[in-house]
């Protein structure tokens, strides 16, 4: 088995085919989100640029994977139901590596961008990070490879959850079928993911299988008294693909050089979740829901309001 063809690669035409679509019903019908030339365009030439660094350092993660394959003992081969079990480790695998992007800083500064746009449609699911590899996160598939996947099939089944993942980013799509929302990532399930608003903060990060949220405690239903409002905390107000791309790791880096920051302080600047200051002054998830039911009482112990979720 090869790393090469990326199965991503085949779906292209079809991210195409459905971009064009979505824009057609919200140009005709006049509803299910919006499009921005400019953002969209953004969105589009970080996909471009999130393929490209995948090209010059792929390597290094699949390096990585072929040097834990010949040290394991297993192989459990490439019948059917390896596929599928794998397919379904690697998205748990995805979910906690999700999660540590919206709560290690060091994660967040290459998962940011995803987040940036203040509009919710197709390409938005394009906007992908420049900066992964540095993040080390692979190391999160070291056991699945050290379990006896081999590494072509841990990132055939990655490709097929990331194509899986493209349809939910639309506000076209409502609603779906109960039990499938039950289970499955959906775009209703997603687009709270998206939100800004203090309620939908940190939920809601299944790839595929929304299960992981209700088993874990992260999952957050979207309000009907409560839209969705995109984007980031503090957005960004640019479409320029280099900021974008790099703004979190340039903040990063100032906060390690301010006066008086001692090297535990930077080390907490790059672990601790987005918002964590030194002199006790950020705007963490928790004190932005503090926040918001100060200002709004009826909202505690409402769903994303839970008193775990406010510590």
């Amino acid at each position: 088995m090869r790393p090469e063809p990326n199965v991503t690669d085949y779906a292209v035409p079809f991210f195409v085919a459905a971009i064009a679509l979505e824009l057609a019903w919200i140009f005709f019908k006049k509803r299910g989100g919006r499009y921005e030339a400019q953002d969209a365009m953004t969105s589009l030439f970080m996909g471009v640029g999130s393929v490209l660094s995948g090209i010059l350092l792929g390597f290094l993660a699949f390096g990585f994977f072929m040097v834990l394959w010949r040290i394991t003992p297993f192989d459990l081969g490439t019948a059917w139901w390896v596929v599928v079990v794998c397919f379904v480790l690697d998205d748990l695998r995805y979910y906690w590596v999700h999660r540590f992007g919206h709560r290690i800083r060091w994660v967040w500064a290459s998962h940011v961008n995803h987040h940036s746009s203040q509009h919710y449609n197709l390409t938005t699911a394009l906007r992908q990070t420049w900066t992964g590899t540095f993040t080390l996160m692979m190391v999160v598939r070291a056991p699945l490879v050290l379990l006896g996947f081999h590494p072509a099939m841990i990132l055939f089944v990655g490709g097929i959850n990331l194509i899986y993942q493209f349809w939910i980013h639309t506000e076209v799509i409502d609603k779906m079928p109960r039990w499938f929302e039950a289970v499955m990532n959906t775009p209703i399930h997603h687009r709270v993911h998206h939100g800004r608003n203090a309620r939908y903060l940190d939920a809601n990060y299944a790839g595929v299988f929304i299960v992981w949220d209700r088993m874990f405690g992260t999952f957050v239903p979207e309000q009907e008294s409560e839209p969705v409002d995109y984007g980031l905390v503090h957005n960004l107000g640019t479409f320029n693909p280099i900021r974008v791309a790099f703004h979190e790791w340039v903040a990063i880096f100032r906060d390690w050089m301010q006066p008086g920051v001692t090297w535990k302080d930077r080390w907490n600047y790059a672990i601790k979740p987005p918002g964590w200051r030194h002199d006790g002054k950020g705007g963490s998830t928790e004190m932005l829901k503090r926040l918001d039911v100060k200002r709004h009482p009826e909202k505690a112990g409402t769903p994303g309001f839970e008193p775990s979720r406010m510590r």
